[in-house]
C-alpha cells in the first residue's frame, strides 16, 4: 500500500519516505484498521489550503444574490424587552 496511503505501522516505519512523498507527490493518506485516519500534506499545501480567501464583507459582496432584488424588510417594532 504505497500509492499515497501508508499504514500506521509503514508510516512509522518509513517516516522520512512519507515525509518525502507528500513533498514530491502530494499529500499521502494515512489509514488505521483499514480506515482513512489522517493526510501528510507539504508546508506549501497546507499553507495554500489554509490561507483565508478574502473578508467575509469580500465574501457577500461577491455573492451571485447580490444582483437578484432581494429584498429583507425589518418589522418597526423596536427592541424586545429582556429580562435581566
Amino acid at each position: 500500500m504505497h500509492e499515497g496511503a501508508w499504514t500506521v505501522a509503514e508510516a512509522k516505519a518509513k517516516f522520512s519516505e512519507v515525509v518525502e512523498s507528500a513533498r514530491t507527490r502530494g499529500p499521502q493518506i494515512v489509514t488505521r484498521n483499514g480506515r482513512r485516519a489522517v493526510a501528510v500534506v507539504s508546508i506549501e499545501d497546507w499553507e495554500r489550503k489554509a490561507q483565508r480567501k478574502g473578508s467575509l464583507a469580500d465574501f457577500f459582496a461577491e455573492s451571485p444574490l447580490r444582483e437578484s432584488g432581494l429584498e429583507i424588510e425589518r418589522v418597526p417594532d423596536g427592541a424586545r424587552p429582556l429580562d435581566l
